[in-house]
């Protein structure tokens, strides 16, 4: 896969043993650390979409830990040498890893799996409760060429 500028990709180690496991999300001396802002947590039930919004400060880490998500990612930049693509991810529990995603680009997700997805973002800015780096725009825009639709196989 061809990623976008400005979207990188850790895949994520998960280590079991008798008490459970364990995965290293995020460390500061990794490659892809921009900094810290804040972490979140928040969940999405199942065929449920979270799209489309972009911010222009921040990167955000997006990592499923339970459930699975379709993670959306679409280049509306005109100064970009990606602009007019997409990338698609299917995340979580049966394929752990980290996705950075860069200020600028439309991001969103779809729980593909049967139980809620519950998703952790780290993030390069705290939330500005006064002035939201966020802007939305409907998860079905057609400006933004992606079907939120299952595909049968």
């Amino acid at each position: 896969m061809n990623l976008l500028h400005g979207v990188k990709v850790k895949p994520l180690k998960v280590i079991p043993d008798s008490r459970g496991r364990l995965v290293e999300i995020l460390r500061a001396d990794d490659e892809i650390f921009e900094g810290f802002g804040q972490v979140y947590m928040t969940t999405t039930r199942p065929g449920v979409v979270k799209a489309w919004h972009l911010h222009k400060k921040q990167y955000d880490h997006v990592f499923c830990a339970a459930g699975m998500i379709r993670l959306g990612i679409y280049d509306d930049r005109d100064d970009s040498p990606t602009t007019g693509q997409s990338n698609e991810f299917f995340i979580g529990v049966h394929n752990p890893m980290l996705v950075q995603i860069a200020p600028g680009l439309y991001h969103g997700w779809k729980c593909i799996s049967a139980e809620e997805a519950l998703i952790i973002n780290t993030v390069t800015q705290p939330y500005d409760y006064a002035n939201p780096d966020e802007f939305r725009l409907d998860a079905h825009d057609p400006g933004i060429p992606w079907d939120w639709s299952d595909k049968d196989g």
